[in-house]
């Protein structure tokens, strides 16, 4: 088909408008293919499907693991394994800030992986990319839907801590402070609790429920009673309790309910519906009916978080071992 001289000068107005878009929000996908390692390295998404299989058999909550893996390492300079990098004489990494000290888990999967991967085909197959098809293929095997993960990321050769301890959402954030850490990474309300639903599964430490439990009111008495024999009001920082005290190792719709009744964990969960909260209310109502329409939107929400900045084409480079930046040719 012909264009028309109409459409002919709006693609130009188009394509801006799109570079504009990623340069805003800092997604882009365009450098990223579903094909990107069939000549290269043809078995790497087997691999990392095998790996993850087993990992989360062997013990179900490294689904949720891995997936909180990928979270906080696309919340920081974007999807770009800087998460993994253990500290140096050089610089601190992001393991050892608030949210992630003493609490993120699953390394040594990505270990695995990367090991297997680096007999199949040596330096070509990045850590980002491994997190990526890691956190889809565990929320599958979990109960949820995995989502397409186009590939080609590379590996940052830098870490935040700084950003490490701002930019990832905070359990004692506010609703205004959830909406506005969210769209600080592009994503809308709506997606904001689709993707706060992660907390479906897995654990948190008391240090950051203690005082919701202790102090609020918008919260069931006998929920509260319950997580206080988990997490005493002067010990304990690092007891474990579940997200989702219905189904944690189960990726399912029973974190919406336990909002509606007030039995979310979290300030931060239970903020989405607090009175007033309106739209984000409505949508965990909706959620908490239809966990096929959570499911999607969940998937289509992780679609869009994996393509948080990624590195590509030159930048960035391809780590021999996630923990550590490629020596240079010069040392």
């Amino acid at each position: 088909m012909v264009a028309s001289s109409h459409s002919a000068m709006a693609f130009p107005l188009l394509k801006y408008l799109l570079v504009f878009t990623c340069f805003m929000i800092g997604i882009c996908s365009a450098q990223l293919t579903n094909n990107f390692y069939d000549r290269t390295c043809p078995k790497v998404i087997k691999t990392i499907k095998k790996a993850v299989d087993d990992a989360v058999y062997r013990e179900r909550r490294m689904g949720a693991s891995l997936l909180r893996l990928h979270f906080h390492d696309c919340f920081v300079q974007g999807c770009d394994a800087s998460v993994l990098l253990d500290d140096t004489p050089n610089f601190t990494g992001e393991k050892n800030s608030f949210p992630n000290a003493n609490s993120l888990r699953g390394f040594e999967v990505i270990d695995n992986i990367k090991s297997q991967l680096e007999e199949l085909c040596p330096g070509v197959v990045s850590c980002a990319d491994i997190l990526a098809v890691a956190a889809s293929e565990a929320v599958g095997i979990l109960g949820g839907q995995r989502w397409n993960v186009p590939l080609g990321r590379r590996d940052s050769t830098s870490a935040s801590l700084s950003e490490a301890n701002s930019d990832i959402p905070a359990p004692f954030l506010d609703l205004n402070g959830l909406i506005s850490t969210f769209s600080n990474k592009g994503f809308t309300v709506q997606e904001m609790v689709t993707l706060s639903g992660a907390h479906t599964i897995g654990l948190v430490r008391c240090r950051f429920f203690r005082d919701r439990i202790y102090n609020e009111t918008n919260i069931d008495p006998s929920f509260s009673a319950a997580m206080k024999e988990e997490c005493p009001f002067d010990d304990g920082d690092d007891n474990l309790s579940p997200f989702d005290s219905k189904t944690p190792m189960y990726f399912d719709n029973a974190y919406y309910r336990n909002l509606i009744e007030s039995k979310g964990l979290v300030h931060s969960d239970q903020q989405l519906f607090v009175d007033g909260s309106g739209l984000t209310k409505r949508q965990v109502i909706a959620y908490s009916k239809n966990f096929g329409r959570f499911k999607h939107d969940f998937a289509n929400a992780m679609f869009k978080m994996s393509q948080l900045s990624p590195l590509t084409g030159s930048d960035g480079q391809i780590r021999n071992n996630c923990h550590f930046i490629n020596p240079t040719t010069d040392e």
